[in-house]
């Protein structure tokens, strides 16, 4: 029975120091090395603070922001420990009421705006965290982020135009913009103005 432990706990431990401890080392440190902001969770600082990160989206329900796509996360927004969609079909009738509800919301915020709603105003992502909005998106709120901050529409259009990000590599994806850093350029021009 010696003969048989001994192998068996000598494999199990050098299992455990290879697969349990030199692979998740290698692998942060070559994380830390060639992605290092990535790695440190692509946190954004504004001044001498972390007010997020441009991997997770974060909820805005003031008129004078960009509003972000809703969050599928429970018991809160965009809650990083959640991660998930809601898992309601198309047909499923509450998230048919909680897309119509959502259009209610926009179209009372912007009533003169009569334009049709982005999809992902209205919808969460797969994650639940995006922290991300299509231009269509972003271009639908810009006249109520306008007059909220008494901004020039121009102004307000080629702020998004700047924080607009193109496909990846060229053809992957669409072309979108983060909710956090167009919020904290809308914030830095009030502060300018002062």
């Amino acid at each position: 029975m010696h003969s048989t432990l001994r192998p068996a706990f000598v494999l199990f431990a050098a299992l455990t120091l290879l697969v349990g401890v030199l692979y998740p080392a290698a692998v942060t440190g070559i994380g830390k090395l060639a992605f290092a902001e990535q790695a440190a969770g692509s946190l954004i600082v504004n001044g001498d603070r972390v007010v997020g990160s441009r991997l997770v989206g974060q909820s805005f329900s003031s008129p004078r922001y960009f509003w972000g796509r809703p969050s599928a996360t429970a018991p809160m927004a965009n809650n990083g420990g959640a991660s998930g969609g809601s898992n309601q079909g198309p047909l499923n009738p509450g998230l048919a009421d909680a897309v119509q509800g959502r259009i209610a919301a926009l179209r009372a915020a912007d009533p003169a705006n009569n334009a049709p709603v982005p999809v992902d105003l209205v919808t969460a992502s797969a994650s639940g965290l995006d922290p991300e909005i299509s231009v269509a998106a972003a271009r639908y709120q810009a006249a109520r982020v306008a007059t909220a901050r008494r901004l020039e529409p121009g102004r307000v259009d080629a702020l998004i135009s700047a924080h607009t990000v193109g496909q990846s590599l060229g053809f992957f994806g669409e072309a979108r913009v983060n909710v956090m850093a167009l919020n904290l350029a809308l914030d830095a021009e009030a502060q300018a103005k002062r």
